[in-house]
């Protein structure tokens, strides 16, 4: 997770978190164009996080949701004005794209598959996104219109020709995706902490919720193709997790769905 400090102009933040950002070292740990996410280095560390209007409201209501379960970081704050802010407590350890963690790829993805097997057997009472899956067909049925598609993403045989090679999957089989598992919604390296090697906690849950444990499943494998740079572990993966809880043809299907993610 890249830092680079800076001394951030108090005038571009809420009042609400001037004191802290006063008393602390700050670092951009930004990752992408959707959010800034600044490091506050004080008592511990805190992140806060910022992005556009109602952006952060979903991220904020399954990270409080992880927390109570000790899977995720606490929620001190979450402001919606202009824009939306969020402050949670810095959860120990690093993330798994951190140098120890690459150096060691059988013990990375030794570690990594049982965990999110650990993550779908949890009970998911109460959790603030009760159906992922209608909100995920309802993703690709808007970019499959809009003609947004990406077809480049996936390793192997999750290759789809065309938009419409994918289209048709997620048409003939994307009814059989099952609301059932807590899932992550974007199981990826940069979204799992680990301090030691122990499991910390799990951020950026703004995909979370109920649904289908295939999409969690495919990320496992997909993040380890992308930051390995290899599709060799792609079977020790699904070994470690449990062959008996794996359909592979839903593996596909959600590759798919992903072409228009």
């Amino acid at each position: 997770m890249k830092r680079t400090r800076i001394s951030p102009d108090l005038q571009g933040f809420p009042s609400e978190f001037h004191p802290l950002l006063e008393r602390s070292a700050v670092f951009d740990s930004s990752c992408s164009q959707a959010a800034q996410v600044f490091l506050l280095e004080s008592g511990g560390g805190f992140y806060l996080k910022s992005a556009p209007t109602g952006a952060l409201e979903t991220e904020a209501a399954m990270t409080r949701y992880f927390h109570e379960k000790g899977l995720g970081a606490e929620v001190l704050c979450y402001l919606s004005e202009e824009r939306d802010w969020l402050l949670t407590r810095r959860i120990p350890g690093e993330d798994c794209v951190f140098p120890k963690y690459l150096e060691d790829p059988k013990r990375l993805c030794d570690t990594l598959a049982p965990l999110l097997r650990q993550l779908h057997d949890t009970d998911f009472t109460g959790c603030p996104v009760p159906d992922r899956c209608k909100t995920y067909r309802a993703t690709a049925e808007r970019n499959h219109l809009a003609g947004r598609y990406d077809l480049g993403l996936f390793p192997g045989g999750w290759g789809f020709s065309s938009p419409e090679e994918a289209w048709q999957e997620v048409q003939e089989n994307g009814k059989y995706l099952k609301a059932d598992t807590l899932l992550h919604g974007d199981y990826c390296l940069p979204n799992i902490l680990l301090d030691d090697w122990n499991f910390s906690g799990f951020i950026d849950l703004d995909s979370g919720g109920v649904g289908d444990r295939h999409i969690d499943l495919f990320w496992g494998v997909w993040t380890l193709f992308f930051n390995l740079k290899t599709n060799a572990y792609y079977d020790r993966f699904l070994d470690a997790y449990g062959r008996d809880r794996v359909e592979m043809e839903m593996l596909r299907t959600v590759a798919a769905f992903e072409v228009f993610g």
